[in-house]
């Protein structure tokens, strides 16, 4: 093999061998974003819904007896 050609194939070894670790480390990255996604979603799950029950009782409460929205709100 000439000069240039082991240059080249070095270089697209070594180019391979960084794209392959970047992909690795960033499938790793997406299972501990998952993760943690996960482990936020059980935390704050119950408080979203509790948020969720208190917006619509006070949206509830806000209304007519006639069930009709106020004016001017």
């Amino acid at each position: 093999m000439t000069g240039p050609a082991v240059v080249w194939l070095v270089v697209g070894l070594l180019t391979v061998t960084v794209v392959l670790a970047l992909l690795i480390a960033l499938i790793r990255h997406l299972i501990v974003l998952r993760r943690a996604a996960g482990r936020f979603q059980t935390e704050v799950g119950p408080i979203v819904q509790e948020i969720t029950e208190q917006a619509y009782r006070a949206a509830s409460s806000s209304r007519n007896p006639s069930g009709a929205p106020l004016e001017g709100r």
